[in-house]
């Protein structure tokens, strides 16, 4: 199986994040703690919602369906070890929730791709998925 590297797999995950990021940086430059019109403090949360909706879309529907943007962008796929299928929205939710195993080792999780035979991170290992090229 050919595994996608290390670095196709931070780039995928930067290409994910982008939008969320540029979502919850225009609505806290609208109306951040520092607002002070109260009346558009609900913008606030329209885009930290709107955030949320793309991440949910994004990570766990097209992540399910084998491939979110970034992963379509960088030409690799999200499958489960086992079958090789995709993992489907349950199964790519919970791969996210084990993130925080990787994240909470001192994010030393995320650098298992570099040693890894098979290129997983613990939540791979956890969830039984792998990320392979396309």
């Amino acid at each position: 199986m050919n595994y996608a590297s290390w670095p196709v797999r931070v780039g995928a995950a930067l290409v994910d994040a982008i939008p969320a990021v540029i979502l919850s940086g225009i609505g806290y430059l609208i109306a951040g703690p520092t607002a002070d019109d109260p009346s558009i403090g609900p913008l606030y949360y329209v885009f930290a919602l709107l955030s949320l909706v793309y991440t949910v879309f994004n990570r766990w529907y097209l992540g399910g369906q084998g491939a979110s943007l970034g992963k379509k962008a960088l030409g690799v796929r999200l499958i489960k070890e086992q079958t090789g299928q995709p993992l489907g929205f349950g199964g790519a939710f919970v791969r996210d929730i084990c993130h925080i195993v990787d994240t909470i080792i001192c994010y030393i999780g995320y650098l298992f791709p570099l040693w890894d035979a098979k290129r997983q991170t613990l939540a791979d290992k956890i969830t039984g998925s792998l990320v392979v090229k396309a």
